[in-house]
């Protein structure tokens, strides 16, 4: 069973090898005005192709399929949310960097900003949809993200209804006292932060918008100082 698996997981892989790095462009960091992407490492990967998954890059699924996680559906699947900036936190609430987004934050959003900027990713990813995210991201880079724990925090915990507890932070913490020193609401208070300057960027520009945010984001944290 465990070989059947293996090979089938294989098969949907581009190869079985390394992720390839790709040597950082300058021209392309400076652009971070036009293209909405702004991260304090450069970027050393390009997102990877998926031939075999055939549903790679498809919008999040917009009906609810057996007995998934009802919050994932409630907030993705209705469609509810609209288009702004993906932030990636660490546990003082001071922000890696953002890109900004059409439509609704995804798994797709998440995954490709760990894959294209982390040399190694990180030990643990605390999302509010991890129930999701994890099987997303190993479906995909196994051997990438082979030693990364995917966690819901306890705010966001009480609304995965469905969901095993094997996917809440929680569970973890009575076991491994590190995990209780994380603070798991950093990315919440960091995003809360942003509704500050929610108005102000409604009325600017783009180039504008993307300079007040990333001004109003500093200082930007360097990942390799930080373990999860």
């Amino acid at each position: 069973m465990h070989h059947t698996c293996c090979d089938v997981l294989k098969s949907l892989l581009v190869e079985n090898s390394p992720l390839p790095c790709i040597t950082p462009d300058p021209g392309v960091s400076s652009e971070w005005q036009k293209t909405g992407c702004f991260y304090s490492m450069p970027q050393i990967r390009h997102r990877p192709c998926y031939p075999h998954l055939k549903h790679d890059l498809r919008e999040e699924p917009g009906r609810r399929r057996g007995d998934k996680c009802s919050k994932y559906y409630s907030q993705y699947g209705e469609k509810r949310l609209t288009g702004g900036l993906m932030c990636a936190w660490c546990t003082h609430s001071i922000c890696y960097g953002f890109h900004c987004i059409p439509r609704g934050e995804g798994r797709n959003d998440v995954f490709s900003a760990i894959v294209t900027r982390w040399p190694k990713a990180p030990r643990v990813v605390v999302y509010d949809f991890a129930c999701t995210l994890a099987p997303y991201c190993l479906t995909r880079e196994l051997e990438f993200f082979a030693d990364t724990l995917f966690v819901v925090d306890g705010f966001h915990a009480k609304g995965h209804t469905k969901c095993s507890p094997a996917v809440f932070l929680t569970s973890y913490a009575s076991t491994d006292p590190r995990l209780t020193q994380i603070n798991s609401s950093a990315a919440e208070c960091g995003n809360s932060a942003l509704k500050r300057i929610r108005k102000s960027v409604s009325y600017m520009s783009q180039d504008h918008a993307i300079l007040y945010t990333r001004v109003f984001l500093e200082p930007v944290e360097d990942p390799q100082d930080e373990e999860y």
